[in-house]
């Protein structure tokens, strides 16, 4: 393998591995606020347990997605630095911003929280974890912000004296249309990611609890969480199916390419193109081999147009006129095959799809079981609940794979309406310095240590939401506790 195909893989692996909690953070950081601010509103002490025990399930995430995520800049520079070179002064605008607006202001309050509890005032208190929770969702929306750079390159101009692409308006990359679309859809699947988390874990303990002759702490505490969660799963069901169209709409005006290897179209159609749900054949990037069995008729024209009869261009036609404008070989004389992998987007897509089926069906599940008051008791309601948690996970990786994949062979896609010459493809993008000798052991030694964390991460949430939310809490803040700091016995905070 060369070096270019090895580093592919360890960028893909180290993303999709931190990829993985990064919208549990950013979908149970609210949540957990949610949770807190009915507690100090309404001093109901079952709402301080959710508090705690879903905190400590976000805490445990937030800690696990930092730790993976530091990798991904050192890989910027190292394994990548020619693409860095030539777009990192647009690029690197919004990953500093990200860092100096969000992410600090993420870290210092989420500290705050973490060890405030009887320290700061109850509703400062509560501020911190709001807080918390809008800068994970600003902090996203700056990563987009310069992952939509890569799809679709705006405010920024070619230097042709340094080769370089040189920042116009950050203004402009920051309201990239591409963003715009991409941002809202990311946030609603984070929400339903967490949504599911929190009513699964619910469901599951709603059932347990019941079974064991206490219906009073199913119905008194999880069945609030449930209820929760349930809501947020229907608001993010709503918000995903709106912001998909929408983006899918875009999608196809920037990167006809990437829909029409979603669709694995080869040859185009006289009329409105079909959305395949099930096909079989060869999809070594040679779709005219591919049988579409199950289909949709129209289905893929109106997500592309808005409309069931619009013609959609196959990948035949775009590679010709990939190849008029962008020209036919590489910088090493090579053929350039302009579409992506036929086998990885077509399936990508679909199974982002697919696995959003089992939050559907918990949420269907659990209006009915929890209508009129009620609790679910069946001992499937809870396995469901647990088969149910992991799915948007999943969904949500398949989403970034299919976004990715879908844009090769292009790091960097070009505007063909906007901005000139601001384009690069992947293989250009490598280090000259690193030999494949080099990124295969850091390949290596990242995937060892990701699959590890990654493991740890599974057993510390199962072991602590199989503990369930705690018996006996406290309002331990100073209003409740004004003689704290007379008491000799009392725990110490913040000290060293």
């Amino acid at each position: 393998m060369e070096a270019l195909d090895i580093a592919r893989w360890q960028f893909g692996i180290t993303t999709v591995y931190h990829f993985f909690f990064v919208p549990l953070t950013i979908g149970l950081a609210p949540l957990v606020a949610i949770m807190q601010t009915m507690w100090v509103r309404t001093k109901d002490e079952r709402w301080l347990k959710l508090t705690k025990f879903f905190g400590k399930l976000l805490l445990i995430n937030f800690a696990i997605g930092i730790v993976t995520g530091i990798v991904q800049e050192f890989q910027f520079g190292m394994n990548w630095s020619e693409y860095s070179r030539f777009v990192g002064d647009v690029f690197g605008a919004p990953l500093a911003m990200e860092a100096l607006a969000a992410f600090f202001v993420e870290s210092t309050f989420l500290g705050l929280w973490i060890f405030g509890w009887d320290r700061l005032n109850k509703k400062i208190h509560l501020a911190c974890i709001w807080l918390v929770a809008g800068a994970t969702t600003l902090s996203a929306y700056f990563i987009l912000a310069a992952n939509s750079f890569m799809q679709h390159p705006v405010g920024a101009r070619f230097n042709p004296e340094t080769g370089r692409a040189e920042m116009e308006s950050i203004w402009e990359v920051l309201t990239n249309s591409t963003v715009l679309a991409a941002f809202p859809h990311t946030i609603t699947a984070a929400w339903l990611t967490a949504g599911t988390f929190v009513a699964g874990i619910a469901g599951w303990w709603m059932v347990k609890e019941n079974r064991r002759g206490r219906p009073e702490i199913a119905h008194g505490v999880y069945r609030k969480a449930f209820k929760l969660g349930l809501v947020t799963m229907i608001i993010a069901g709503v918000g995903l199916a709106v912001s998909g169209d929408i983006q899918a709409k875009l999608m196809f005006k920037q990167q006809p390419m990437k829909m029409a290897a979603a669709e694995a179209l080869c040859e185009t159609p006289e009329g409105g193109t079909p959305f395949s749900i099930l096909s079989i054949g060869d999809f070594s990037n040679d779709c005219n081999n591919v049988k579409h069995i199950l289909e949709i008729p129209g289905a893929t024209s109106f997500l592309a147009s808005g409309d069931f009869n619009a013609q959609l261009k196959g990948i035949d036609d775009l590679q010709a006129e990939y190849e008029e404008r962008y020209g036919s070989t590489d910088s090493q004389g090579n053929a350039i095959d302009y579409s992506p992998n036929l086998a990885i987007t077509y399936w990508s897509f679909r199974l982002m799809i697919g696995f959003a089926i089992f939050s559907a069906a918990l949420a269907l599940a659990g209006m009915w079981y929890t209508r009129k008051g009620g609790t679910p008791k069946k001992n499937w309601f809870g396995k469901l609940a647990l088969i149910a948690i992991p799915a948007p996970f999943i969904a949500s990786s398949f989403g970034w794979i299919f976004t990715e994949m879908g844009r090769q062979p292009w790091v960097v896609a070009p505007n063909p309406t906007g901005v000139d010459k601001i384009r690069m493809l992947t293989a250009d993008g490598i280090t000259s310095v690193q030999g494949p000798g080099v990124v295969m052991a850091s390949l290596i030694l990242f995937t060892i240590v990701y699959t590890f964390l990654t493991i740890v991460w599974a057993r510390l949430i199962w072991r602590y939401m199989a503990e369930g939310a705690p018996e006996n809490v406290h309002d331990e803040s100073p209003e409740a506790n004004p003689d704290r700091e007379n008491d000799p016995d009392a725990p110490l905070s913040f000290a060293y």
